[in-house]
């Protein structure tokens, strides 16, 4: 597994048909009051390197590209430090990298992404119809959203009362220990809201969704060791919807 942005170009030059990019996505969006505004793009990154160590250990040749941090995050708009972008510039900007890519001989773009805005899930589910009808390369993109993945990551995560929660601070804990607020994380009380059934009710916020501290779920019941079990799950989804192709 090689991180795509440390190589130099002769190593670059060898990448061809069989090889897979893997390009994290995550989003500047507040995360409760314990975790950084930058916790999908950690999150992601983690996903990223456990499916390109999994990918490189069955012989594929994985590089992980540099993470695209900018997403559409308007759910958290009210909070300070979200820095929301278009969900057209979203779109674009992954199929035209995926062009780029496809330029530089690489046979597959793979999508690990954590961060599950509906702007941000519809952009890219647009981006991998564009690149597909392209024609090349072929675009894997595991959607967490799906049920048949979510039921794989907790029963947190598929209550849909994850954001901030028990699974993300969990997988923060052991990716960045020393930026999560301790202290704040301990004080939280468990929140059960649903941001699926928030979104399907038609609230487009996460003040409108009960949230009112940008933070759902159990985050005092984080642990290091389950974060790590997750980032090992989110690694296995990523390399086994690599290698269904």
């Amino acid at each position: 597994m090689r991180l795509w942005h440390e190589a130099a170009y002769p190593e670059l030059a060898a990448a061809g048909a069989e090889s897979v990019a893997i390009l994290p996505l995550g989003a500047v969006e507040a995360h409760g009051p314990h975790l950084p505004v930058g916790t999908d793009v950690w999150i992601s990154e983690a996903m990223a390197r456990e499916g390109a160590r999994r990918l490189t250990e069955r012989g594929v040749a994985a590089f992980v590209l540099p993470s695209l941090a900018y997403a559409p995050a308007p759910f958290a708009a009210d909070f300070p430090g979200t820095l929301s972008i278009s969900p057209q510039t979203l779109t674009a900007l992954v199929a035209e990298l995926a062009h780029a890519l496809a330029e530089r001989g690489v046979g597959t773009l793979a999508l690990a992404n954590s961060h599950f805005d509906p702007s941000q899930v519809g952009a890219l589910r647009d981006a991998a119809e564009r690149v597909r009808q392209a024609g090349r390369p072929r675009l894997v993109y595991p959607d967490l959203t799906r049920r048949a993945l979510a039921e794989r990551l907790g029963e947190e995560f598929r209550s849909g009362a994850s954001h901030a929660g028990r699974f993300e601070t969990s997988i923060l804990l052991a990716e960045r220990p020393e930026l999560v607020d301790e202290r704040q994380r301990a004080a939280l009380p468990a929140l059960a809201v649903s941001l699926t059934d928030a979104m399907r009710s038609g609230r487009n916020s996460f003040r409108r969704a009960g949230l009112d501290a940008a933070y759902c779920g159990d985050p005092a019941a984080a642990s290091a060791e389950e974060g790590r079990e997750l980032v090992a799950r989110l690694g296995e989804i990523l390399a086994e919807a690599v290698l269904a192709g």
